[in-house]
């Protein structure tokens, strides 16, 4: 009763003391318990009388082997402990890796244990043990670069749309190839491919970025410097060759590194999540159980063709620089910030970007009757009347084939080249299909083959040997054996059939052939 009445009188300076310390008034009870127990902990309140558990290093190999499962950890611990004492134990998952499991005396329980791997382990190392390295990189710290001027640092990158367009009458995936200017988070360059896009997509975006004039303006010119990732297309020798002769300081960033090049990166996000989300044909949706008996007419087409969707895609990146207030940018448009911007700006004439964004073949050609010969076809052009002979240099886009740009031994330009016997819309359509229905006779085929692959095995409930299932009967057996022989060609084969015709005269024909060779007519 009067230890009672000590904790009602002195509980408000008990409640005071905790804030002051800065703990809990539970705490500071469980001190003054302590004190009275044993004098001597009242000079050091709340110091441990034993040595607090720490993760050593080979708990931390025990950790990374079961993906981080602290709980799973503590169970093999206190197996190897019982098992060192000499008491009876259960198999347990990881068994063979008992000998390395460190023999802890005490264990601690299981409490203590997880609070030690919390407070002896990063939130990014727990992470990154049950999830792996991404999961990691979501804990670490990155600082931020300086914000210098426009067209000082660009970033650019590809993002495939998580939709399908209509391209050429076949449902694709398109890819948007662009960059951004860092310091005012300004779109430069914008170019849209149906499909995989290649360095032909990238060079399409570098010429839309640097020029200024028309509809690629106001934002552009040339960049002092440009990062991207370690794509086998950024780095072909044509797009370098490109950046060489802009002057433009090329750096590839190391491998799963997109923390890098988060400029670009975040409107990748933003595209994914303001555009894509919001256009039909977007395969991120969950599909409804019922589709709808009647469409309702005024809804656009889904999906989307590519001419539209390559519209939708222009007009949302000229949304961004215009009218979208990034928080970045203390409430200004990207544009607004740009034209702010007085640092000078590094221009190239239409004229002398045009060659630079086309390979060059490496060889000087001559015109023929037949127009120039290149990768074994013939180009025609109506500029090549009456320069038979005269020789010239072939620059052109990568993987445009149907047409090239032909220019003198100096580089000028003379004029376009399309391919002669090009075939006709018709017999692409026709070439398309049946390769198309090749494709799918030899993934049916396929099919079949993985389906004789497959075996099924009886379900087992104690360690009994694998049982095969599929029984077959000896006359099928004999069929298919049969049919497999009789594939063999080479097998059917009768060399000795037509005996081959007797050599020349003059040839010295070995013994061991002249009785297989056939017997001159007399």
């Amino acid at each position: 009763m009067r230890l009672r009445a000590q904790r009602r009188l002195s509980r408000g300076h008990v409640r005071l003391a905790g804030e002051c310390l800065g703990v809990s008034e539970r705490t500071v009870w469980r001190w003054l318990a302590q004190a009275d127990a044993e004098p001597r902990m009242a000079a050091c309140p709340g110091a441990r009388s034993v040595d607090r558990f720490e993760v050593m290093s080979q708990v931390r190999v025990l950790l990374a082997y079961w993906r981080g499962n602290a709980s799973a950890v503590h169970r093999q611990l206190v197996v190897r402990a019982r098992a060192a004492a000499g008491e009876p134990v259960t198999a347990v998952p990881g068994g063979a890796l008992m000998e390395a499991v460190p023999l802890l005396d005490p264990v601690p329980s299981l409490s203590t244990f997880l609070r030690a791997v919390r407070r002896d382990l990063t939130a990014g190392e727990r992470a990154g043990l049950a999830r792996g390295p991404e999961a990691a990189r979501a804990h670490d710290v990155f600082g931020r670069r300086p914000r210098l001027w426009r067209n000082h640092t660009w970033e650019a990158d590809h993002v495939q749309a998580p939709l399908v367009v209509y391209a050429d009458g076949e449902l694709v995936r398109p890819w948007v190839t662009w960059s951004i200017d860092v310091a005012t988070k300004a779109i430069t360059g914008t170019a849209v491919t149906p499909g995989h896009p290649s360095r032909a997509s990238i060079l399409a975006a570098l010429r839309a970025a640097v020029l200024r004039t028309g509809s690629y303006g106001p934002a552009g010119g040339i960049p002092e410097h440009v990062r991207v990732d370690r794509g086998r297309d950024f780095l072909s020798k044509t797009v370098l060759a490109a950046f060489t002769d802009l002057e433009t300081k090329f750096e590839d960033l190391p491998a799963y590194s997109p923390h890098l090049k988060g400029t670009v990166e975040n409107l990748n996000r933003c595209a994914d999540r303001m555009l894509f989300a919001v256009l039909p044909g977007y395969t991120l949706t969950p599909k409804p159980r019922r589709a709808k008996k009647k469409p309702d007419p005024d809804e656009p087409p889904v999906p989307l063709t590519f001419a539209e969707f390559t519209a939708e895609v222009l007009d949302w990146a000229r949304w961004w620089n215009t009218e979208h207030r990034p928080a970045g940018l203390a409430g200004r448009t990207p544009l607004d910030v740009w034209q702010a911007d007085p640092t000078p700006l590094s221009d190239i004439p239409e004229a002398a970007l045009w060659g630079l964004m086309l390979e060059d073949d490496g060889r000087v050609r001559k015109l023929s009757s037949h127009g120039v010969r290149w990768r074994g076809r013939d180009y025609l052009g109506a500029w090549m009347a009456g320069q038979a002979g005269r020789h010239v240099r072939i620059r052109h886009m990568p993987h445009h084939d149907h047409e090239i740009e032909v220019c003198n031994p100096a580089g000028r330009h003379l004029g376009t080249a399309h391919l002669a016997d090009a075939a006709t819309p018709e017999q692409l359509d026709e070439l398309r299909r049946t390769r198309t229905v090749r494709a799918r006779c030899l993934r049916e085929d396929a099919k079949k083959a993985e389906a004789l692959r497959r075996q099924r095995f009886a379900p087992a409930t104690s360690p009994t040997p694998a049982q095969r299932l599929g029984a077959i009967t000896a006359t099928e057996a004999d069929q298919e054996l049969a049919a497999a022989s009789d594939s063999d060609m080479a097998a059917l084969a009768l060399p000795d059939l037509i005996p081959p015709a007797p050599p020349p005269d003059d040839w010295n024909t070995p013994a061991s052939l002249r009785p297989v060779t056939r017997k001159e007519k007399r």
